[in-house]
């Protein structure tokens, strides 16, 4: 679980996750102070790092030559929808069909697989 503490520092948050702190705020033009990540940065860094997190874990299992990944996401709000974009960077002596197999597994990162199903958020106010 993740707690989300903010005070009157405009819009700075104190993430708290229980192992680490971090903080998330919206950029200057948004009325914040720029001191961390927004929030729709920190959900394209989740996708981002899942993705690379499979990936490697992956390529490992199989024993795979990847050098290194790398992952980029951009989050775009069109007509109502949001659009994931990703883009992945294989480094590394890997062939096509490694290549081919390895998008399909990023397609199965956990966070992927969130974003693209169906959520439920259920809220309530604490007394």
């Amino acid at each position: 679980m993740t707690t989300a503490s903010i005070a009157t520092t405009k819009y700075r948050v104190q993430l708290d996750n229980g192992r680490h702190l971090f903080g998330a705020d919206e950029p200057v033009e948004k009325g914040g102070q720029d001191t961390a990540p927004a929030p729709d940065e920190l959900l394209e860094a989740s996708l981002a790092s899942c993705t690379a997190i499979t990936l490697r874990m992956y390529a490992d299992r199989k024993q795979w030559p990847m050098e290194s990944v790398d992952v980029s996401v951009k989050l775009e709000r069109v007509e109502g929808k949001t659009i994931f974009t990703r883009d992945i960077t294989l480094h590394g002596n890997l062939d096509a069909e490694q290549k081919e197999r390895l998008l399909q597994i990023a397609k199965l990162c956990p966070v992927s697989k969130t974003l693209s199903g169906s959520s439920e958020i259920n809220t309530s106010i604490s007394q």
